[in-house]
Parts: C-alpha cells; structure tokens; sequence
C-alpha cells in the first residue's frame, strides 16, 4: 500500500555503502526459537535472534540476507541491508531516508486494514514486482505490471492479500478507492511502484488484518503501512535479494 498521509530508489543519496561495512555485527546470545501463533492466529516468525542496528531479527534457517528498518522518528526510519558472512553480519548497504506508515508502528496481531499503520516483526521477501521488463541480474519470483493489475484487498475475496488481475477476476476490482474493500490498482502507483518487495505479513489471509505490506520506493511523505526506500536503494536491492539465500525484513522501533 503507497498512500501517504495526505492520500494516500534518484532521492538523497543517504549512504549506499558504509565506512567500516565490513565490520560484523554480533549476534545476540540464543538458541534457536520454537515458533509460536499470536493472539488472533498470526503467524510469529521463527529462527535464531540476532540483534541488528538495534532490531531483533527472527533469522529462519538457511537466511543470509536481512533488511532492517529502525524508525529514527515519525515515519522516518533507517533502512539497512545485511549479508551473513564466515565472520558474522555485515553490513552493505544503508539510508537515511526510509519511510514506514502514517499511523506508526503495530504489533502484527493488533493491526487493522486502514489504519495506516507498519507491522512490527520479521517477514519473508518472497517475490518482487515493478514497472520494468524483469533484468537478468534479479534473483526474486518477478512480475511486471501491467494494465489491469491489482494488489487484492477486498474482505470478501478468496484471493485477499493476493497479486490479481481484472481479467482473471475473483475480487470487486470495480469498487471505488473510497470504499473499505476496494482493491489497489497497481498502475496507480508508477513511480512507488517501480521496484516493490513483497513482505510476506498476513499471508495467511486473516481478513481485515491488512493486504499489500512491500517494501517500495519512496513518495512524497509516509506510507499506508509498507516500508519504503530510496530508489537507488531499491534499485541496488533488486541485485541483491536471492531467493536461495531467504531474505527477511525486520521491522523495530
């Protein structure tokens, strides 16, 4: 969701590599955790903690790549990209200039569609989308969009939470922006929407929980609820995400 407060990588250029990248971070002393199911049936993310640039990250089995988003005030936050190295987690990559939601952050089984709000935890990066022909050098399950394309977030919709489209139908994609179920038009949201990360919050569907959570390029203020980033940042990630190394996204105060 891209809607900023008021409606809703060319920007600053933060810090694309780091002095003293190459320094490891530590990992927080414990085993790994058995998963566990929030109040309302949400998923918890399962794995070894680690603690990075002060985010408590659930690291899954086989994750060597991690983005952690550390809001620094408002809807500012500082976004960072982490490789897992013989020696430990190292940082690559960083900005100044992130965004999360208008209405702060929740805890994922407290939020609500609509409130504008970024859930809390650790989240798969399972898939991308954009408005470019898919580049060679991209390791994510892509998909460009195209006229007709919508991020379902209609309540009474088997495919909620969903990539669709009008023609394959199953979703009220008629129903006007006003409405409490209406769906996302992809296209609306060309310059956001150039380079978007799925996070994998609420994928099993729990209805009015909140659709369409990415991690995407930066607009004008705040988001509806996702994380967003420069885009020479997102620009760079694309490269570096790999589906084989299980990246995550962790989200802290």
């Amino acid at each position: 969701m891209t809607r900023t407060a008021t409606f809703l990588l060319s920007a600053v250029l933060a810090l694309a590599v780091l002095p003293g990248a190459g320094t490891p971070a530590r990992a927080a002393g414990s085993t790994g955790a058995a998963g566990s199911t929030g109040a309302a049936g949400e998923r918890v993310a399962t794995g070894r903690l680690v603690v990075l640039d002060g985010v408590r990250v659930r690291v899954p089995a086989g994750s060597r790549q991690v983005v952690t988003v550390n809001r620094t005030g408002g809807h500012r936050a500082r976004v960072t990209l982490w490789a897992r190295r013989d020696t430990g987690w190292q940082r690559l990559m960083r900005t100044t200039d992130g965004r999360i939601g208008y209405g702060g952050l929740a805890r994922p089984d407290r939020r609500r569609q609509g409130t504008g709000t970024t859930p809390l935890g650790t989240y798969r990066l399972r898939s991308a989308f954009g408005t470019h022909a898919r580049d060679t050098g991209w390791r994510l399950p892509y998909r460009r969009i195209r006229a007709g394309d919508f991020w379902v977030q209609d309540n009474a919709s088997p495919h909620y939470n969903r990539y669709r489209s009008q023609r394959q139908g199953g979703f009220r994609w008629w129903l006007p922006a006003s409405h409490p179920d209406a769906s996302e038009r992809l296209t609306d949201y060309t310059s956001q929407y150039e380079y978007a990360v799925v996070m994998d919050f609420n994928w099993r569907q729990q209805r009015r929980r909140g659709a369409g959570i990415f991690l995407h390029v930066n607009g004008r203020g705040a988001t509806a609820g996702c994380v967003s980033a420069p885009r020479w940042f997102l620009q760079r990630l694309m490269r570096r995400l790999d589906a084989r190394r299980v990246p995550v996204i962790s989200v802290g105060r």
